[in-house]
């Protein structure tokens, strides 16, 4: 018979780390109180769960007083809100909270964690890399390590991160010019990346569009480089890979996005924000057309939040840290599970 988590003998093997984790989340709240941050709380219940199209919601129905049945979702981030309270005149917040995401689990994976997410008006990406760096830092110092660790892999978050643009490491690790094969960076060639990843013998499936070829060649010779030594910044995705972030000015190829990686785990994904609300817009549907096609379902346009963006958000920077994949790499845990006080069941 499998123990359960709860029984004493089981719990007490896991609870150093989890008091490491308090430690962990008090000393961060401390980090963005001492930098002018707000901390907030917003609700999870909401009309649009996010419209990341691999990410998949929990539906649920809201019941108003009068009989009125509404179909909500427990929220994927707590991006769109946070967004409107930048509208609303906040400069600088963060939030710990849980997000939820379907379909999800395994030794990095939870349907529900929390999320550390964070916003700063008039300021821009690179700003959230020192941000990131300094958040790393002070969850390693808090729990006594050296280096973080998963699976046998270090990386050292005392020393410089490295920032590695998304073509550079198709350079370096597959040998592949990735912007030659989107000669219309709104719509990439998929023929011409297929092309380019023939010699790496991956193809692409039936059915099969530029960017699902584009994350196997990530998921195969890419990330399991990353963040390993020291945490690597991957930074400005395809402009066609960032529905949420705005184009860098100096190459609009590119967008204003970042993922954070260590030990070739993915612990951030960050942008500066697009706030034009009709290409907001158009974004989204274009998203939303490509769940359609893969996974037989859309979700509501969070049409509130188009508003906001039409009212006025400033330019904008921010960042969604998985806080419980930090813990698990600062206090050297095996699996998600062992730093959270009790698994989805």
């Amino acid at each position: 018979m499998t123990v359960p988590w709860w029984h004493p003998d089981r719990f007490a093997r896991r609870l150093p780390l989890l008091q490491k984790r308090a430690r962990i989340v008090d000393g961060l709240r401390a980090w963005f109180a001492a930098g002018g941050f707000l901390e907030v709380d917003t609700p999870a219940l909401q009309v649009s769960p996010g419209l990341e199209p691999h990410l998949i919601a929990f539906a649920t129905e809201l019941v108003r007083p009068e009989g009125e049945r509404l179909t909500r979702y427990l929220h994927t981030s707590p991006e769109f809100t946070m967004k409107k309270l930048l509208v609303a005149g906040l400069p600088r917040i963060f939030q710990m909270g849980h997000v939820f995401r379907n379909g999800e689990r395994a030794g990095r994976h939870s349907p529900e964690f929390t999320m550390l997410e964070w916003y700063r008006a008039h300021d821009g990406y690179r700003t959230l890399m020192a941000d990131c760096e300094a958040v790393v830092r002070r969850a390693a110092e808090i729990a006594g390590a050296k280096t973080l660790r998963w699976q046998g892999h270090e990386a050292d978050p005392f020393q410089p991160f490295e920032v590695l643009t998304v073509p550079e490491a198709f350079r370096r690790h597959c040998g592949i010019d990735l912007l030659a094969t989107a000669p219309d960076p709104a719509a990439p060639d998929l023929a011409l990346l297929a092309a380019a990843a023939a010699p790496l013998g991956i193809r692409p499936h039936e059915g099969d569009s530029w960017e699902d070829l584009f994350f196997r060649i990530m998921l195969d010779r890419i990330e399991p480089h990353l963040g390993m030594g020291r945490p690597t910044f991957l930074a400005d995705y395809p402009i066609s890979m960032a529905a949420l972030a705005r184009p860098k000015p100096e190459d609009p190829r590119l967008a204003e996005r970042f993922e954070l990686y260590a030990c070739g785990v993915e612990l951030a994904n960050a942008f500066g924000e697009l706030t034009d609300p009709a290409t907001q817009r158009a974004r989204f549907e274009a998203d939303m057309e490509l769940k359609q096609r893969l996974y037989g379902e859309r979700y509501p346009i969070d049409e509130d939040f188009l508003d906001a963006l039409a009212h006025g958000m400033p330019p904008s920077a921010g960042s969604a840290l998985g806080l419980d994949r930090l813990v698990m790499l600062a206090v050297h845990a095996d699996e998600i599970d062992d730093v959270l006080w009790a698994p989805v069941q």
